[in-house]
């Protein structure tokens, strides 16, 4: 599991200083990237091998609003591995309250953006 902190600013919002349903994508997107970095896996060395993951499905939950100058934490864990997806489990994190949560699935796919197989090493990186 990776947990990291990020503060809200006043980009992140809408006009009346709550975070835009949106920008919720990019914090678990953030949270994703830097599980996968802590496991080895790295955007830059993958797309050097012609290998992408890109989300192919996303269900969120909202329950509670987060705010303009808020600290929320990012929590993201893999839920499961597949041939070609991984499936995430995310949840945004604010004063011990679960403001949104998510299950996103990713998949590899080549420079084409044709699903292929993990790499075996990526799979051994994801278990470890």
């Amino acid at each position: 599991m990776k947990n990291i902190k990020k503060k809200i600013y006043y980009h992140n919002t809408d006009a009346g200083g709550v975070v835009y349903y949106g920008e919720y994508l990019k914090f678990f997107e953030e949270g994703r990237t830097e599980l996968l970095a802590d496991k080895g896996i790295h955007t830059e060395k993958l797309l050097n091998q012609k290998i992408a993951f890109v989300v192919a499905k996303a269900e969120i939950e909202y329950k509670k609003p987060v705010r303009y100058s808020d600290t929320i934490e990012i929590l993201t864990e893999i839920e499961s591995s597949g041939c070609s997806s991984i499936v995430f489990s995310q949840k945004i994190i604010k004063d011990d309250f679960i403001c949104c949560r998510a299950r996103i699935t990713v998949v590899c796919v080549n420079d084409k953006m044709k699903p292929v197989r993990i790499p075996e090493e990526i799979k051994n990186a994801i278990r470890g």
